[in-house]
């Protein structure tokens, strides 16, 4: 299990909790020193996650724990400097950017997580594209991919897919 999947897999546990979770029993959990259970909350709040620190351990208040809405929406462009506004325009609508999927001939399906909810996540992702100097997949496929995102609801949803589509980001959905 990578970083990104133990910070979620604590996200679920503390939203599924109707109690305080001690940071010790979440290091148990993930067979991790309680030091990274700290690292990994700090980094959760940094993206925006409501979790609060309590004497009986960490949780995360009734009012966050609402459904939130998972959706596709399908988009094309050719350029980092475009992947980079698609994103931004995501998240700053109230958009948490889960994943990114490509329909490639041979292999078929290839996804990659991103994980991304706020404006330091797009920040990082940027910069190890830069860094690495590494194509995002959507390069396979001359621009198109899929998004998983999480919303609020369905008008945020809706008020992401307008912006997409006025920036020129959404692909035809005929």
């Amino acid at each position: 299990m990578n970083a990104w999947e133990r910070r979620e897999k604590i996200l679920n546990a503390l939203v599924k909790s109707h109690k305080p979770i001690k940071g010790t029993e979440l290091a148990e959990m993930h067979k991790v020193t309680r030091q990274v259970i700290v690292q990994d909350i700090a980094l959760l709040r940094a993206r925006g996650e409501n979790i609060l620190a309590t004497p009986q351990g960490y949780l995360i208040p009734e009012a966050d724990r609402e459904k939130k809405l998972v959706k596709r929406i399908v988009c094309k462009h050719k350029y980092n400097s475009e992947m980079e506004d698609e994103l931004k325009t995501i998240v700053d609508l109230g958009g948490k950017i889960i994943d990114v999927i490509v329909e490639h001939p041979l292999y078929g399906e290839i996804r990659s997580f991103l994980q991304i909810s706020s404006r330091l996540d797009l920040e990082h992702f940027m910069s190890s594209i830069r860094e690495t100097d590494a194509e995002p997949l959507s390069s396979l496929t001359e621009g198109l991919h899929i998004h998983t995102i999480e919303v609020r609801d369905e008008k945020a949803f809706n008020r992401i897919k307008m912006a997409l589509r006025e920036k020129g980001y959404l692909a035809d959905e005929d």
